[in-house]
């Protein structure tokens, strides 16, 4: 995949795994910014950047967004952004045992499995838009997984692995994380780069905070 240049390693992480999710992306000189208008996936319509990016392109950015009707959004290391908080760093799998269960599902489940993610994020009507824009993107990544945890019958989790790292998932319960991550950490050989809100008690080494910022907002917050 094409690097960015200058880029924290938790930005290029997370820019590497949406770009193939994304529907547009646009580079810039010193960046690229990912959209995709029909979803409200954060990391797949933001902009990626050094934090030197001029006005100029910055400006550019926001325009270029806002002629898809999307809010201009960019992700930066910190806690400064408004519209969503993170922590991008490596997660281990951990030994533990669990009465949950983690099976690899084929993506004729991929509607269930949205509705799975939507719900753990509190949005459950994103489930049928998230479906539709995942079922036709990820015609272009066929080592992409999709994991799905079950309590008994019940389905509690899903997650998306590619490339070695999971920056979309989601539970239906926190105790059902650690499984969920540990089992998408064993299929990259025992370590994931992960996305963890801001609130999870998981741990991961080498971690950074990402937050994302609307770009009409002032940029020395």
């Amino acid at each position: 995949m094409p690097r960015s240049p200058d880029l924290p390693p938790a930005l290029q992480s997370l820019l590497d795994y949406f770009r193939p999710l994304a529907l547009y992306s646009h580079g810039w000189a010193a960046g690229e910014s990912l959209l995709s208008p029909s979803v409200n996936l954060l990391g797949a319509n933001a902009l990626y950047a050094a934090d030197d990016l001029d006005e100029v392109t910055l400006s550019a950015a926001s325009t270029w967004a806002s002629e898809y009707g999307v809010p201009a959004l960019r992700a930066v290391l910190g806690d400064r952004g408004e519209a969503g908080h993170l922590r991008v760093g490596t997660f281990g799998a951990l030994p533990l045992p669990s009465a949950i269960q983690v099976e690899q599902t084929s993506r004729l489940h991929l509607p269930r499995w949205a509705a799975v993610l939507a719900e753990a994020h509190g949005q459950p009507e994103w489930a049928t838009p998230i479906s539709r824009h995942l079922a036709a993107r990820l015609e272009s990544s066929p080592d992409a997984v999709l994991l799905m945890a079950y309590a008994g019958s019940e389905t509690v989790g899903a997650l998306l692995w590619q490339a070695g790292a999971v920056h979309l998932w989601g539970t239906l319960d926190e105790a059902v994380d650690a499984p969920l991550l540990s089992a998408a950490a064993e299929l990259s050989g025992g370590e994931v780069v992960v996305s963890l809100p801001d609130t999870s008690p998981l741990t991961v080494y080498g971690g950074q905070a990402v937050s994302f910022v609307h770009l009409d907002w002032p940029h020395d917050l």
